[in-house]
């Protein structure tokens, strides 16, 4: 007997409403991928061979059974298939694809049940979450967001690119592009930080790396997913999968931004988010993910689930069981479901039953059998399965040199009194303490399923390899990341009393960044603290190296050390290229893309906040105003901060009291100045704030930078053009606008400092 579903009544106003807005839908005929009347005869008449069971299998991906240990505890599974179950699901076109899987040959096992063993030959898709490099490691894509460079980061994606697909991965889970202004959120470390403008170009390099410009189709490519849509970082407290409240409006300025650039780029993919927005999950919202992204934008491309997203709308409180989810998140938008199950168990009944229409479920096919056509898996469903290319295209000597250069301009050098750094690379005994000082652990950083620390090299390593003596270089753990080690201090205390300079390793592990790793203070450990002290103590002179994942709040001997740099997650060649900052090789070139606040409870902090009503003004705190009792309304490292081993100066603004022009141009320009002994490359940043407008603006919004390269004593003058369209913002009808004005701008090292300074008015 057929027994009937269990639907709240809401759910039956949410799902009548979201079938009748997708049959009346004039957007349909704009979807670009996999549209009904616009895929290709073939895919048509595919589409019409198929049963209701192997479209759902269509829709459906699912980890991969046979997985390295990586992939499994990232992705844990409860209850799967094991691997020879799943070859049988493929055989009977009850998968689409599958995700992180363990090589060719596993690929290339599957791909031949699929194209040989099931019934239409419909070649499997292999996706993985290749975040920042396969086998070769690079920075995180904070860190590397920290260059300012977006051709490095396209340079490095289109590397991972050329390695993973050689593994037989068609598409890749990335890149992540949320806004993130929380530190406490663990995630951020996945993306390009604060800045609206950073992260757009960075989405924009790391979609381009990743496809490449030669095609899909192209054996070394593969498709982008832009993830996660959206608002993902706004989640409430800096908890990850925490509900997000935002206005319309910031999530039109704020958070849509990155995603729009990414699809510019052409990213065939993207990705629901896993929070809700304003009580709609982001994986059933059809605003979202019909009405923004398909009509208003006419992205055509394929909408997927993140991991289990379907099923997590019965924990949210917004289905109620198993079918209702599957019903509320394909009719909303979502193409195809990441290992629920619940499409394939689910969506011919739903179909049978007249609640999901047959046209929704082909158009949703289409647009997985086209991504699968544009990848050129139906002309030759084994181009990127090689077991000989795997082996080739991997950790090769360029690839390595890229993932070396790309970590020494991740490095931001936050503070250098007295010029300690660089160091002697002769003369000085060096003692290394701390627990990131030595082994390979805890080098790659979060998010890697298929690098691995055991072949990444360590600071020890790669100090030892620049000195002139290495027997003058000492090595002490002197703590655990989060526990102390007996007798650690003791040893660590007298390693720096034999040394001249001791480097202070110490911060955050990898399990403290990345996703669910959330944090209510974002202070280093109390043991790492305890060492710091006890180092500092001895008088000798500290550098630290930070090693984290976020913007952290710096305290005690930390915050005093006279040198301090931000190392973060730097991949497989984290210890030469932390050594070759350390030693002068090159000098430091990155900033920060996100702030250092003073304290934790200033989270969230980002430099582009606004006035209030009532601000603090420069100097002492005042009453009655805005600000904390226990830290000033501002960063301790800002956004963009970073220092060189040159001495950099700014002077003479040009183009201050210029009037903009429908139509026309201002050029605003300063001269930056090397006045140290040593080269430098600088990053010239431009900010501006409109000073009065229909809708409060930020204090500044970076526009443009410039990356510089200065020989001591050099001179140049940076130049940057302003347009009307950089004024843009959105308005009180929730539309672009620009108002006349008066602008106050910056060109300045980081969004604190003053630079040089002036004003323009848009007429």
């Amino acid at each position: 007997m057929h027994r009937t579903p269990r639907i709240s009544r809401r759910a039956m106003m949410i799902g009548a409403g979201a079938v009748a807005a997708w049959v009346a839908s004039p957007a349909r005929a704009l979807m670009q991928n996999g549209a009904a009347d616009s895929l290709s005869p073939r895919l048509r008449a595919l589409i019409a061979s198929m049963t209701v069971e192997e479209k759902a299998g269509q829709v459906t991906l699912m980890a991969a059974a046979w997985a390295g240990s990586a992939a499994n505890a990232l992705n844990p599974t409860k209850g799967g298939a094991n691997y020879q179950q799943q070859l049988d699901e493929v055989r009977r076109g009850r998968i689409g694809g599958v995700f992180n899987g363990n090589g060719a040959e596993m690929a290339r096992q599957m791909q031949q049940a699929a194209v040989r063993d099931s019934r239409l030959k419909v070649p499997l898709i292999f996706a993985a979450d290749v975040i920042h490099g396969f086998r070769t490691v690079f920075p995180m894509p904070l860190a590397e967001a920290g260059s300012f460079d977006p051709d490095l980061a396209e340079r490095t994606a289109r590397i991972a690119a050329v390695e993973a697909t050689a593994a037989g991965i068609d598409w890749n889970f990335a890149p992540m592009v949320d806004i993130a202004r929380d530190q406490r959120w663990g995630r951020g470390v996945e993306g390009a930080g604060e800045d609206i403008l950073l992260g757009k170009l960075m989405a924009d390099a790391r979609v381009r790396g990743f496809q490449g410009r030669r095609g899909l189709s192209a054996d070394d490519a593969m498709a982008a997913c832009a993830k996660h849509f959206a608002a993902y970082g706004a989640a409430e407290g800096g908890l990850d999968y925490n509900s997000v409240d935002v206005s319309e409006r910031t999530l039109r300025e704020v958070y849509f931004p990155p995603f729009q650039a990414a699809f510019d780029a052409g990213a065939a993919t993207v990705m629901a988010a896993f929070n809700e927005l304003s009580g709609v999950p982001a994986t059933a919202n059809p605003w979202l993910l019909s009405d923004v992204l398909r009509k208003e934008w006419a992205f055509g491309g394929l909408v997927v689930s993140d991991y289990t997203g379907d099923f997590e709308l019965i924990d949210h409180g917004f289905a109620a069981d198993e079918r209702e989810a599957a019903k509320l998140a394909f009719l909303a938008g979502v193409d195809m479901s990441m290992q629920s199950g619940f499409y394939i168990k689910h969506l011919p009944d739903l179909v049978a039953s007249g609640e999901v229409p047959m046209a929704r479920l082909d158009e949703a096919v289409g647009r997985v059998l086209a991504l699968k056509q544009q990848l050129g898996l139906f002309d030759d469903p084994f181009r990127r399965i090689d077991p000989r290319r795997e082996k080739t295209r991997v950790r090769t000597k360029a690839h390595l040199a890229v993932a070396r250069e790309a970590a020494r301009r991740s490095i931001v050098l936050l503070k250098n009194d007295g010029d300690l750094l660089p160091l002697p690379r002769s003369g000085k005994r060096i003692a290394l303490i701390g627990p990131f000082v030595q082994g390979q652990r805890e080098l790659i950083g979060p998010w890697n399923v298929y690098g691995s620390d055991a072949e990444a090299v360590d600071l020890l390593t790669g100090v030892r390899a620049l000195v002139s003596d290495p027997a003058l270089v000492t090595a002490v753990d002197g703590s655990g990341i989060e526990e102390p080690l007996a007798g650690g201090i003791e040893a660590a205390v007298a390693a720096a009393n034999a040394a001249d300079i001791v480097v202070l390793a110490i911060g955050e592990s990898q399990r403290m960044s990345g996703e669910a790793q959330s944090r209510t203070d974002i202070g280093i450990p109390a043991p790492q603290m305890a060492l710091a002290e006890a180092v500092a103590a001895t008088g000798k002179p500290v550098v630290v190296l930070l090693r984290h994942g976020r913007g952290l709040a710096l305290a005690g001997a930390v915050k005093d050390a006279p040198a301090i740099l931000a190392t973060w997650f730097l991949g497989s060649m984290s210890g030469p290229a932390t050594a070759d900052i350390l030693f002068g090789v090159e000098g430091p070139s990155a900033r920060l893309p996100v702030s250092f606040p003073h304290a934790t409870g200033q989270q969230p902090y980002h430099y582009a906040h606004k006035n209030t009503g009532r601000p603090n003004p420069p100097g002492p705190r005042q009453d009655y105003k805005a600000h904390y009792r226990e830290a000033p309304n501002a960063a301790l490292y800002p956004f963009g901060h970073g220092l060189t081993y040159g001495r950099i100066e700014y002077s003479a603004m040009e183009g201050a009291g210029s009037t903009l022009t429908a139509g026309g141009t201002i050029k605003v320009a300063a001269t930056i100045a090397n006045t140290g002994t040593r080269d430098a490359v600088e990053v010239v940043q431009l900010y501006v704030h409109d000073i009065a407008a229909s809708i409060t603006r930020p204090v500044r919004e970076l526009k443009a930078f410039q990356r510089v390269a200065l020989k001591p004593g050099e001179r140049r003058r940076v130049e940057f053009t302003l347009r009307r369209d950089d004024l843009t913002f959105v308005g009180l009808d929730l539309k672009p606008t620009v108002e006349p004005g008066r602008f106050r701008l910056w060109i300045a090292p980081s969004a604190q400092a003053e630079g040089v300074s002036g004003e323009f008015t848009l007429a």
